[in-house]
């Protein structure tokens, strides 16, 4: 059983309440909060190991609450929801350092489905082991979750290193969505498979100067080439 305490933020009762019951079966903890000033002082006084953020909320909307966290060094996974399916707000929530999203509706197992796969990647990157990959002029090593084209650093997030590793780890193998959902995100659940998408969007810019680049392979999905 799960004991991790999770944080939801929202304001619309139902999707609380769905949401509750779902990760309550499955043995987690939950706090939740209606609105965006509430969600900081909760991150502040309970310490949860993973936040579920709506994006529309009274106060303070959930893109300020992320911004906010992350410019206070807390980072405290977090999934945010958008009620828009449109790729330009799901982008600035993972610029902002949000680490995954989900689009309402959602299906409730497909979010405790993501909480998992991310609560074990953050386990994962505690342990921090595994052999560097070298790969056209990057270099990726999983033990210091460090990536370098020659000799400068790159910023990337949780995911868009998992992302990349999985990719170089077999440059010019073709990778469907849902290949990379299960070896990237660890996601025993399949269903919007557009958070690949906007993730190799946001990698893409990430690796512009380097001799590697990630080809889309129309009606199947993507793969690393020189």
């Amino acid at each position: 059983m799960n004991s991790e305490l999770i944080l939801l933020v929202d304001d619309e009762p139902s999707i609380i309440q769905l949401s509750r019951m779902y990760f309550e079966r499955d043995g987690f903890r939950v706090q939740e909060v209606g609105d965006g000033d509430s969600a900081l002082e909760a991150v502040a006084q309970h310490r949860p190991a993973l936040i579920v953020l709506d994006v529309m909320l009274p106060k303070r909307d959930g893109f300020e609450v992320c911004r906010k966290l992350r410019a206070s060094g807390d980072q405290t996974p977090i999934i945010m929801l958008t009620a828009r399916d449109e790729d330009i707000d799901k982008i600035l929530g993972l610029e902002l350092g949000a680490d995954d999203y989900l689009t309402k509706p959602f299906n409730p197992r497909e979010l405790i489905s993501r909480v998992k796969a991310i609560l074990r990647r953050s386990d994962s990157k505690q342990k921090g082991d595994g052999n560097p990959v070298h790969c056209g002029d990057l270099t990726i090593d999983p033990g210091s979750r460090e990536v370098r084209i020659a000799s400068c650093t790159l910023d990337l997030r949780t995911q868009e290193f998992d992302l990349l590793l999985t990719l170089a780890r077999q440059p010019g193998r073709v990778f469907s969505r849902e290949q990379l959902l299960q070896l990237a995100w660890g996601f025993d659940f399949y269903g919007q498979t557009r958070t690949v998408d906007v993730h190799i969007a946001h990698l893409r810019k990430k690796i512009e100067g380097s001799t590697l680049k990630i080809e889309t392979v129309t009606g199947v999905g993507y793969k690393l080439i020189t």
